[in-house]
């Protein structure tokens, strides 16, 4: 059977279409996806937006495509696969099902689920816990249910890897009607790639699932830290908002609450201006003054620039923390991987990351570490060290394609 995938973001709408077995044989992991297609459009509601898509056995196509919303985008989308697909002799391709990411799915939620009248209602009643994503995701499963309203559609929901987190890692230290009655507590995100990521780097240390103690770490524009105990999430460096955890691209990462008060009561800044300050001008842009670009920054570095030195050193002293924290609430470490468009492609990053964490038993292997380049899964860890580092490329795509699948067969 054949699963279309589309995974929106602020930025990029990706999507692939992957083949699976029938669902009478059923696959073990999501490498048992073979993919048919894939390809993205970026920027999403730009007025250069462009589509690029490639096809098996066929010329990728590579063109300007004017849409302004995601849900436009999807219809063209699939308008555009469906013909481009039967050219030149081949065989036209079917969509048997439909997998879609959706940000959030509060806790109620916790799996891939199913998309009916009723679900969609309840993600907009989710709404405010993700104001900027939920109401996008649920205008294109809108769409996705008019352009192919036969075909099953699967949520597969971002924040759902995260459910297995112990009550002492997803409760705030407040009070407790306040919390039940707005749905105060940590969440989680980047959830899929987590999920997809540890997988993959459980299999590479050769042993099953239980009892491992892993760690990956999803370092992008917006960027998480996850510790996997048996193949389960115990604990993730995003909250209730992806704003909590690591310094990232233009996010803030961890700071005080009082700092919010402050800006308030002290710089006169209103709420929306505190949320703009925390999600768009802080984190590496903010620290640096230049960029939220780790490339920018790294290439402004060896200029002798001082502030962009200083936006990587803290972008990676936050995320060794978090790895030494994680190590504690484990309880021991078996692996850590690094993921994700600065996590696969920095070098310079991921060593500082790793600096200063032998006395964990991680030892990178310079060559090895220069030599990653996250085209595929590759250990970067000397052979001495007792916890293996990976760069492992994340492939959330094809982790929503098997979601999908497991929900239809089950």
């Amino acid at each position: 059977m054949n699963i279309l995938v589309f995974n929106p973001g602020s930025a990029t709408l990706k999507f692939g279409l992957y083949h699976l077995p029938a669902l009478s044989k059923a696959p073990s992991t999501p490498d048992s996806a073979t993919m048919v297609a894939n390809g993205s459009i970026e920027p999403v509601g730009g007025p250069q937006s462009e589509l690029k898509m490639f096809v098996a056995k066929q010329q990728p196509v590579i063109e300007p495509i004017e849409a302004t919303t995601l849900a436009q985008l999807v219809k063209q989308i699939i308008r555009h696969l469906l013909a481009y697909a039967g050219q030149n002799n081949q065989a036209p391709l079917t969509i048997d099902a439909i997998g879609c990411r959706v940000v959030h799915g509060g806790t109620i939620y916790v799996e891939p689920t199913r998309v009916t009248s009723s679900v969609l209602d309840g993600l907009r009643a989710l709404v405010d816990l993700a104001p900027l994503h939920n109401l996008e995701d649920v205008a294109v499963l809108e769409e996705l249910r008019r352009s192919l309203p036969d075909t099953p559609l699967v949520a597969v929901f971002d924040t759902a890897f995260h459910q297995t987190l112990p009550p002492v890692a997803y409760n705030y230290a407040l009070p407790v009607g306040l919390s039940a009655r707005y749905k105060l507590r940590r969440y989680g995100f980047h959830g899929i790639s987590h999920a997809y990521v540890s997988e993959q780097l459980i299999k590479h240390l050769g042993r099953g699932a239980q009892d491992t103690r892993v760690i990956t770490c999803h370092l992008e524009n917006g960027a998480s830290v996850c510790a996997v105990r048996g193949g389960q999430s115990i604990d993730t460096s995003m909250g209730l908002t992806p704003v909590e955890g690591l310094v990232m691209g233009t996010r803030s990462g961890d700071v005080d609450p009082g700092l919010v008060l402050y800006l308030i009561r002290t710089a006169g800044m209103t709420a929306s201006e505190v949320d703009s300050l925390l999600n768009h001008q802080s984190g590496l842009r903010g620290l640096s003054g230049l960029s939220a670009d780790v490339r920018d920054l790294e290439q402004a570095e060896r200029e002798g620039d001082e502030s962009a030195e200083l936006a990587l050193e803290v972008f990676a002293y936050r995320a060794r923390k978090y790895i030494g924290a994680f190590a504690a609430a484990l309880e021991g470490l078996d692996g850590v991987a690094f993921t994700g468009g600065i996590g696969e492609h920095s070098a310079s990053m991921r060593s500082r990351i790793c600096q200063g964490l032998g006395f964990l038993g991680l030892r990178l292997d310079d060559e090895l570490n220069g030599a990653a380049n996250g085209r595929v899964a590759m250990r970067i860890s000397e052979d001495s060290g007792s916890v293996q580092i990976w760069v492992i490329p994340t492939d959330e795509e094809r982790q929503i394609a098997w979601s999908t699948y497991e929900q239809l067969r089950n």
